[in-house]
C-alpha cells in the first residue's frame, strides 16, 4: 500500500518548476519511520487541536458541535472549557455534512498573564463571527461566559467555504481565514477577487489595542490600507476555502492550506517579510491551472508552492512545519494531508532551495485538522473522533 501511495503521490507538482529532479534520494525519512499514536478520543466531530502557551501542558480540542474540551493526562475533561453550541445554526446539529459550527480557537500570546483567546464560528445564520473570551477567575479550565465580546463579523452566502481558521502571526496581529461563500466557482457572488467584501480573503487585524468602542485596529502596513475600494482589513485575497493555515514558528514563514474546486488541492507559501496583498488567483485559477478561460491572466497570480489532482485526494487540510524536539531529522519539514483518504506529505526545499514533496504516511483517519503542542510536536485531529501524536515507530 505504501509502495502505491508513493507512486500516487509522485503525481504531485510543485509551482516552482514542477517534478525537477525527481529522480533525486529523498532527503526526509518517509512515514514507515513514524506513527500516529492515539493520545485521546471520543470526541463528537473534532476539528481542530492546540495549546495555551501558558505553560500547563494542556491541549484544547474544538468541537464542531460548539464545545471547547480540555486534554489532560491522557483524557480530557468532561466539563467543556467553552460551550457556544447555543449560538449555532441547527444544521451544525442534524447529523448531515455540514461545514459551518464552531471552526477555530487561538489563544493570545500573552495568555498566561491574560487569560485572553479567542474562537471562530458561524452564527446561527450560517455567518463567520470572530469572539473574544477570558478565562474564569476561578477556575484555570473553565471560560468565562459572560466576558464574551464579538469583535468580527462577516456575512455569508451559503452554508460552504466558510474557511474559519484563526492564528496569531510572530506580529502579533490575529489573522482569520474566511472561505469565498459557497456554491460552485465562486457563483454567484465572485467574491475572491472582490477587495469590498472579506470572502476568499486572509484578513489581519490588531486585537491588542481596541480604538473607543471598536474592538480592534487596522495595522498600519496592511496593504489595502487608504484605498477606498478595498477592505483595509485584508492581507491576502484569492482564495477559495483556506481551511488551516499556519506560520512556521521558527521563521514566521506563512503556509495556507486551501481547498480546490473539481480538480485541484494546493498548498499557498508566504515568506515572512511579506507586505501583503498576495493574489493567490481564485477563481481565476485553480491551483497552476486557468479556471474559466483565464489562460492569459495566470502570470498575474501567485502561485502555489504545491498542488495534486484529486486522483490523489479531494481536500487538503493545511498543517505545520516542525519545530519540535522529538525529530530533529524533521525539522523544517512541513507537513499537510487530505480530508478524504488520510493520506498525509512532507514538504521541504534541498539544497538548492527547491521546493520538494514526498508522501509521508498513510493514516486511515478523517483528518480535519493538524495540530501543535506547546513544544512543537505535530498531532492530527480525526473527525470521527480522536487526536493523534507523531511517534517514533518501534
Amino acid at each position: 500500500m505504501f509502495r502505491l501511495f508513493f507512486l500516487i503521490g509522485a503525481l504531485l507538482l510543485t509551482g516552482s518548476a514542477a517534478a525537477q529532479d525527481s529522480a533525486e534520494v529523498p532527503a526526509v525519512p518517509v512515514g514507515t519511520n513514524y506513527v500516529w499514536n492515539e493520545v485521546v478520543s471520543g470526541f463528537d466531530n473534532p476539528l481542530y487541536v492546540t495549546h495555551a502557551g501558558d505553560g500547563s501542558g494542556r491541549l484544547f480540542v474544538v468541537e464542531q458541535t460548539g464545545y471547547v474540551l480540555v486534554v489532560e493526562d491522557g483524557d480530557y475533561r468532561f466539563d467543556p472549557f467553552l460551550d457556544v453550541s447555543g449560538l449555532l445554526s441547527d444544521d451544525v446539529f442534524q447529523g448531515g455534512y455540514t461545514e459551518r459550527g464552531l471552526l477555530g480557537l487561538a489563544f493570545a500570546p500573552d495568555y498566561a498573564n491574560s487569560g485572553v483567546f479567542y474562537v471562530s464560528h458561524t452564527d446561527e445564520f450560517g455567518n463567520n463571527v470572530i469572539a473574544r473570551y477570558r478565562v474564569s477567575a476561578d477556575d484555570p479550565n473553565r471560560a468565562d461566559d459572560s466576558s464574551r465580546e464579538v469583535i468580527y463579523q462577516a456575512q455569508q452566502l451559503f452554508y460552504d467555504h466558510n474557511g474559519g481558521h484563526i492564528a496569531f502571526g510572530p506580529d502579533g496581529y490575529l489573522y482569520i481565514s474566511i472561505g469565498d461563500g459557497g456554491s460552485l466557482g465562486d457563483n454567484p457572488g465572485v467574491t475572491s477577487q472582490n477587495l469590498t467584501l472579506p470572502l476568499g480573503k486572509m484578513m489581519r487585524i490588531d486585537v491588542r489595542a481596541p480604538q473607543g468602542d471598536f474592538p480592534y485596529t487596522i495595522p498600519p502596513d496592511n496593504p489595502f490600507v487608504g484605498l477606498a475600494d478595498a477592505l483595509p482589513e485584508i492581507w491576502a485575497y484569492g482564495l477559495r476555502n483556506p481551511w488551516r493555515f499556519s506560520f512556521d514558528r521558527l521563521t514566521g514563514d506563512l503556509y495556507i492550506g486551501d481547498v480546490g474546486q473539481a480538480e485541484y488541492e494546493e498548498i499557498d507559501f508566504e515568506p515572512a517579510g511579506s507586505p501583503g496583498g498576495v493574489n493567490y488567483g481564485w477563481f481565476m485559477m485553480e491551483g497552476l491551472h486557468p479556471y474559466r478561460g483565464a489562460e492569459d491572466m495566470a502570470s498575474q497570480f501567485t502561485p502555489p508552492v504545491v498542488e495534486y489532482p484529486h486522483i490523489v485526494g479531494c481536500s487538503v487540510t493545511g498543517g505545520y512545519v516542525y519545530r519540535g524536539v522529538q525529530f530533529p531529522e524533521l525539522s523544517g519539514v512541513y507537513f499537510f494531508g487530505d480530508y478524504c483518504n488520510g493520506r498525509t506529505w512532507s514538504l521541504f526545499r534541498d539544497g538548492a532551495g527547491r521546493w520538494k514533496v514526498q508522501p509521508f504516511m498513510e493514516t486511515g483517519k478523517v483528518i480535519s485538522s493538524f495540530g501543535e503542542d506547546e513544544t512543537g510536536e505535530l498531532y492530527i485531529v480525526d473527525y470521527k473522533g480522536g487526536v493523534y501524536r507523531l511517534e517514533r515507530a518501534q
